[in-house]
C-alpha cells in the first residue's frame, strides 16, 4: 500500500495539515519505502551502501570520509561504518592520499564496478517505472524545492 492508498482509504486525515508538514512526512515515508524496495532488490548490499558507492563515483577524485560524509549528509561515524562493511565485501579500498599521508581516500574496486554494471539494466527499469507519468518539469521543480529546503535547513541554528 502506498501513501495515496492510505490517504484515500481514510486511515489518515491530512485535512488542515500545512502542505510543508505533509511534504516532509511524504518524503520521510517515501525514503523508508524506497530503502526497503532497494534493499530487497539488491541483496548483496544495502541501499545506504549503494548510495555511498553512487556518491563516491560522482566525486571528481576519490573522497575522504569527511568529504563523503558531507555529500551523504551523514555523520563521520555512520559513513565509516558503511565503508567498513563495503570494504569487508570487497567493494571499496582505503588508499593513502599522495599529497597528505594523514588522509585516507576511498576507492571503488573492480568488483564494485562489475556489480554496478551488472545491476545497471535493473536500475534503469526501476527508475523508469518509478518516474512513469511524471513530467520532467515536475521533477525539476521537485529538485529545486528540495534544494531550497536543504539550503534553509543548513541555516537552521539549534
Amino acid at each position: 500500500m502506498n501513501i495515496e492508498d492510505t490517504v484515500n482509504s481514510n486511515k489518515l486525515d491530512f485535512e488542515g495539515i500545512p502542505s510543508s508538514y505533509y511534504l516532509l512526512g511524504l518524503l520521510s515515508a517515501f525514503e523508508n519505502r524506497f530503502q526497503a524496495m532497494a534493499d530487497s532488490t539488491m541483496k548483496e548490499i544495502s541501499w545506504k551502501q549503494f548510495f555511498a558507492i553512487i556518491c563516491i563515483n560522482m566525486c571528481k577524485e576519490p573522497p575522504t570520509i569527511k568529504e563523503l560524509s558531507e555529500v551523504l549528509g551523514s555523520s563521520h561515524q555512520n559513513v565509516k561504518q558503511i565503508l567498513l562493511k563495503l570494504e569487508k565485501k570487497g567493494f571499496v579500498e582505503f588508499k593513502t592520499d599522495d599529497g597528505d599521508r594523514r588522509k585516507q581516500r576511498i576507492v571503488l574496486t573492480d568488483k564494485c564496478m562489475k556489480f554496478c554494471e551488472q545491476g545497471n539494466d535493473m536500475s534503469i527499469k526501476i527508475m523508469e517505472k518509478m518516474f512513469n507519468g511524471v513530467p520532467e518539469k515536475d521533477i525539476k521543480t521537485t529538485i529545486k524545492t528540495i534544494t531550497c529546503i536543504e539550503k534553509n535547513l543548513a541555516e537552521v541554528e539549534l
